[in-house]
């Protein structure tokens, strides 16, 4: 099973940056997308909002070798 949530850990992983600036950019997908506290962010929602390509993320996340 593949999973379509993303988690403040990843963005930390996938981007690099602080636990801080993580929080914040969960805090602006969930304002964007008009979600509340506990409602999950997908991964899809976070592409979106980062310019990242979905099928990279997806598969990094999920621990999928690309060839």
């Amino acid at each position: 099973m593949h999973r379509i949530c993303i988690y403040s850990q990843d963005i930390i992983w996938i981007t690099g940056r602080s636990e801080r600036y993580a929080q914040e950019v969960m805090r602006d997908i969930r304002l964007l997308y008009h979600k509340d506290r506990h409602q999950h962010v997908t991964i899809a929602e976070a592409c979106a909002y980062l310019g990242l390509p979905y099928e990279d993320v997806f598969n990094m996340i999920n621990g999928i070798k690309v060839g």
